[in-house]
């Protein structure tokens, strides 16, 4: 359920021309560095001019109001979960089909840091969306609590999601995580084995790494350490059924235009019953 009780809002688009590929889904997940309103415009222009039908959005301003108003005018339904004070928030844009906001199942803690939406579309079955943004390591005075919570209650959602979502066809999860996958080249000693378990209490409940899915020798990253330069995959996409994904990539573009700190990630599904 829905720990905080408010209810969510959901914004119309005020017109839009995509159209997308029948029996196809592109989903793409991209933090936003709390862009100002400025930047809010161009991100919305970035994401209009991709071959994607639904965006995840992490690390989106409170309030979420530059981005939603950019979006709405490009042609995309925005979903803006409810609550987070001057926290940071997830939101999910769709211009496919129609998004139905789900607001009874989210976290115990942070529920603001996860959307989700029901996306039923015009040429399959439904699409269950989750969006995430897991908190960052922290300041010293609160170093991992509030990672470390959210985690743990993310962790205890995924075993029961698909059946509490009443899932028709593929459930997508994506955000940034900020965890890395056990194996991570180069590797990183900050990660604790709590943080591994996180990342591998997806794959325990069904739940299959699309890019390792398409990409099983590959490294890539979506951030890059302001000092050392060093890559982390910090965003990530999951999929159930594991065989919905046809590809799977980094976008590097917008982080090199300096559009955000973090390059995006887009999947390709096929709309299947499971």
């Amino acid at each position: 359920m829905n720990p905080a009780g408010e209810q969510s809002s959901l914004f119309a688009p005020a017109s839009g021309e995509y159209r997308g590929v029948p029996g196809r889904l592109r989903v793409l997940t991209w933090n936003l560095q709390r862009a100002n309103a400025a930047r809010s415009v161009r991100q919305a222009d970035w994401i209009a001019a991709q071959d994607v039908g639904v965006a995840v959005l992490t690390e989106v301003a409170p309030g979420a109001t530059a981005i939603t108003q950019a979006l709405s005018e490009r042609g995309f339904t925005v979903h803006v979960p409810a609550g987070g004070g001057d926290d940071y928030l997830t939101v999910i844009a769709s211009r496919v089909g129609k998004a139905e906001p789900v607001t009874d199942i989210a976290p115990a803690h942070l529920p603001h840091r996860c959307a989700i939406v029901r996306l039923h579309t015009d040429d399959g079955p439904t699409v269950s969306i989750v969006g995430l943004y897991v908190p960052s390591r922290g300041p010293k005075q609160r170093r991992n609590v509030d990672k470390r919570a959210f985690q743990d209650a993310v962790a205890a959602m995924l075993p029961s999601l698909a059946d509490d979502l009443a899932a028709a066809g593929p459930v997508v999860i994506a955000g940034d995580l900020n965890v890395v996958e056990p194996g991570h080249r180069p590797h990183h000693a900050v990660f604790g084995a709590w943080e591994y378990a996180f990342y591998r209490a997806f794959s325990l409940a069904g739940y299959d790494d699309a890019f390792r899915r398409c990409c099983p020798e590959d490294f890539d990253y979506s951030w890059y350490g302001r000092a050392s330069g060093a890559g982390y995959r910090f965003d990530h996409i999951f999929c159930s059924p594991p065989e919905a994904v046809t590809s799977c990539c980094y976008l590097h573009d917008p982080r090199l235009a300096g559009l955000s700190d973090h390059a995006a990630m887009a999947a390709t599904l096929t709309l299947a019953a499971r």
